[in-house]
């Protein structure tokens, strides 16, 4: 991960100060646009999370979409973007930890969360979305918490970004020429492991002790003795 190589993710950066989704501004400019375009809005009006659920996105958070063109689709890319964020946490001394296979905690709460989607062989959108110096609503306080919290202290927007796009270059170059050192990376980061978590798949739930993370992205999930590879998936560690 050395800091004087090229860098491609950053090499057009359209910053907004509004739009719906930073994501869908993204796949509407996919097309045209070269791999590494970024997109980043001060504010969304219907920023979004896994399932089209709502993700609150005032001003002050890092709300921001990558486009990238792999040679196929892989759904492994969320990595990608999970594994530079906790990397940029870090770098503020902060402790993250991935809750797979999309979310990014730090002190048991949720700081960030990625999003890929994406047109099939064309290209995928990597939209993050990182709670820097915005408020966290009262309703979200319980399970959401921002870096300005932890820190105690307005970050640098600037920095932060810089820090970010620094990490995804160094793991989107690790992805495409070495995927068993990111998914390496992928086990240690993932502090659910041993652990007893909820799944929602669909409309199936299922209660069992994440054993793994497989190479191929999907979780080992260990149900009464029992091994499920799961591909997807709402985790949950509150068991009712």
């Amino acid at each position: 991960m050395d800091e004087g190589r090229e860098t491609m993710i950053g090499i057009r950066v359209i910053k907004l100060d509004e739009t719906d989704s930073t994501n869908e501004y993204a796949k509407r400019i996919a097309p045209e646009v070269p791999e590494g375009t970024v997109v980043i809005a001060k504010r969304q009006t219907a920023g979004k999370g896994r399932k089209g659920r709502s993700w609150a996105s005032p001003e002050g958070g890092l709300w921001m979409s990558v486009i990238l063109k792999p040679q196929k689709v892989d759904p492994r890319l969320v990595f990608v973007g999970a594994l530079a964020v906790a990397d940029t946490l870090s770098d503020f001394g902060l402790a993250p930890g991935i809750k797979w296979p999309n979310d990014i905690w730090v002190a048991g709460k949720k700081i960030a969360g990625i999003l890929a989607e994406g047109k099939a062989d064309e290209y995928t959108v990597l939209g993050i979305g990182l709670n820097v110096n915005n408020p966290i609503p009262p309703e979200l306080q319980r399970d959401a918490i921002s870096m300005m919290e932890l820190i105690g202290t307005p970050l640098p927007m600037d920095r932060v970004l810089e820090r970010l796009l620094f990490h995804l270059n160094a793991w989107y170059r690790i992805f495409k020429e070495r995927p068993d050192i990111m998914m390496a990376k992928v086990r240690e980061r993932t502090f659910i492991l041993g652990r007893t978590v909820r799944i929602v798949e669909d409309d199936n739930v299922l209660i069992g002790r994440a054993v793994d993370v497989l190479d191929d992205g999907s979780l080992l999930l260990d149900i009464d003795g029992q091994l499920r590879r799961i591909l997807y998936g709402d985790v949950s560690l509150r068991i009712p």
